[in-house]
């Protein structure tokens, strides 16, 4: 008769073929390996990690605002569109600006001239001075309209160049590529300089932030060391990772800040993720995902004995690392696992139909 199974176990066999196929004919004793590529086990160092969540934000965010007068005449983008850097996500009305440069253009222009005419009175005081042809208060008196004219002419010229920053203010565009989260005006509407515009972040950098129990904030602070999981089960290790200096004084935790690399994530803001920190180090049992056998929520792997025969047996997976996932229990160490469960199970029919001849 067929020896009694776990009800895990049982369907596990059935899944993967390994029970007996007749009810009248016992299994065979565990059949033995054919050159099957193993791993002995034994205990490795780990980074000993305790997880908590923490809210995805971006790094950059910011709320333009108006730096000159005017009625908002575009807004290319709305909320929740992607705006690339320097691309226009708000332009004003500018006749006013326009006008002033034009004035200020004028200005310099008279200012230029009289510079240029006390300049050619300067110099023909001070040629006539110098022949003693003139008396010193000429020359002195030629000398502070040539500079007073030279002021004026920076004075113009400078007025010049904010007339041009007002027109070039009637456009805004945007300082990063991201997206826009919100829009405080719309077209038509008067603003003026200070006033709010749009509000927008960027997708490009991102932080989370997570609040720690006082407890293991000291172990945190000395490895600095985190790995923040995706909700498609990749893991991605911190570029930084931050301690803030003093507690919540109502919940005693820390926040701590953890700095993601610039890559595609899929993280949004005001998404919660798992973030693991590194507490210390501990021995545990690897091995490889691919020597894994997965059926619904069980996980098992073939172990070989040291004369060679296979067997299936359940395991409890813990943590992944990287290619590497940790066993809880199931396995000790010293034991040899197959590194390919097929051609495990393979070896383990051959074997089997081998013993019934």
């Amino acid at each position: 008769a067929m020896p009694r199974l776990v009800p895990s176990a049982l369907v596990l066999a059935i899944a993967l073929g390994l029970a007996a196929c007749s009810g009248d004919a016992a299994p065979e004793a565990a059949p033995r390996a054919a050159g099957l590529e193993t791993l002995t086990l034994a205990p490795a160092a780990a980074a000993r990690e305790r997880s908590w969540d923490g809210v995805v934000q971006a790094v950059n965010r910011a709320t333009l605002t108006a730096q000159t007068a005017g009625r908002v005449v575009e807004l290319p983008f709305d909320v929740n569109d992607y705006v690339r850097a320097g691309e226009v996500v708000v332009r004003f009305t500018d006749v006013e600006q326009r006008s002033g440069r034009a004035q200020a253009e004028a200005s310099l222009r008279a200012a230029q001239a009289q510079a240029a005419e006390a300049e050619t009175e300067h110099r023909r005081i001070a040629d006539l001075a110098a022949r003693q042809l003139v008396a010193r208060s000429q020359l002195d008196q030629a000398t502070a309209r040539r500079d007073a004219a030279r002021a004026a002419l920076a004075a113009a010229e400078a007025a010049l160049r904010q007339a041009g920053e007002q027109v070039d203010y009637t456009v805004v565009r945007a300082p990063y590529s991201g997206l826009l989260t919100e829009r405080h005006v719309e077209v038509g509407e008067a603003v003026r300089p200070g006033q709010p515009l749009v509000s927008g972040l960027s997708l490009g950098q991102l932080r989370v932030e997570v609040q720690v129990p006082q407890a293991d904030i000291a172990a945190i602070r000395e490895h600095k060391a985190a790995v923040v999981q995706l909700p498609d089960g990749r893991d991605v290790p911190a570029r930084e990772v931050i301690v803030f200096p003093t507690a919540n004084p109502q919940t005693h935790t820390f926040t701590v800040r953890v700095e993601l690399p610039e890559m595609e994530t899929g993280l949004q803001p005001g998404n919660t993720v798992k973030v693991r920190f590194k507490l210390g180090e501990a021995e545990r049992l690897l091995v490889p995902v691919r020597a894994l056998v997965r059926r619904s929520e069980i996980a098992a792997v073939y172990v070989v004995s040291p004369e060679g025969r296979v067997a299936l047996r359940q395991i409890r997976p813990g943590h992944v690392f990287g290619e590497q996932v940790e066993v809880l229990a199931g396995l000790s160490p010293g034991e040899a696992v197959a590194l390919d469960p097929v051609a495990a199970l393979a070896a383990q029919r051959a074997a089997r139909e081998a013993g019934h001849e």
